[in-house]
């Protein structure tokens, strides 16, 4: 197994881990949950690149990678949303944005096309990831950022599927 896959892998198992933390100690700031949240994910900006630049790409990492993006993301929200400190329609469209997404780039994949990550999708990423941090750090603002994040989740998503429409459509024929 490569260095990018075995990255990856590591993002995964510390999904639990983060999630017992939390669980562990639930309190308005909890800086080791943050720690390993943020560890997290900076590796999935470090496997891609390692995997581009070492020309180490493979197709278990291009379908292990956006899996570990969800768990994350996915266990980050649902603990919010646990413990109150976001609504459950954040998280369902959010979860639902990166679910979707996914499909569209499945059935493009399946057709033999390619529907490229956009600048939106790496923003997205990043406000989410800056949202979560806020909540684990009992920032005031984080509300504030998470309704963001929810803004840029929805163009990201508008986006994607507006590029991969012609795509739907003779799916749908």
């Amino acid at each position: 197994m490569n260095l990018p896959n075995s990255i990856t892998l590591f993002r995964i198992l510390l999904v639990p881990i983060f999630t017992l933390i939390v669980l562990a100690s639930p309190s308005e700031v909890n800086y080791t949950a943050a720690f390993v949240f943020l560890i997290a994910a900076l590796t999935d900006g470090l496997d891609g690149y390692l995997a581009r630049t070492r020309k180490e790409i493979t197709n278990f990492g291009k379908l292990i990678d956006p899996i570990a993006d969800k768990l994350l993301v996915t266990a980050a929200l649902l603990i919010l949303v646990q413990f109150g400190a976001i609504s459950t329609w954040i998280a369902l469209i959010i979860i639902g944005r990166e679910f979707s997404v996914s499909g569209l780039r499945m059935l493009a994949a399946a057709e033999g096309k390619v529907i490229p990550a956009s600048i939106w999708g790496k923003v997205k990423t990043v406000s989410q990831i800056t949202a979560v941090m806020a909540f684990l750090l009992g920032f005031s603002f984080a509300p504030f950022l998470m309704r963001l994040s929810v803004v840029i989740t929805i163009l990201s998503g508008v986006d994607y599927f507006l590029k991969g429409q012609d795509l739907l459509k003779s799916s749908m024929e």
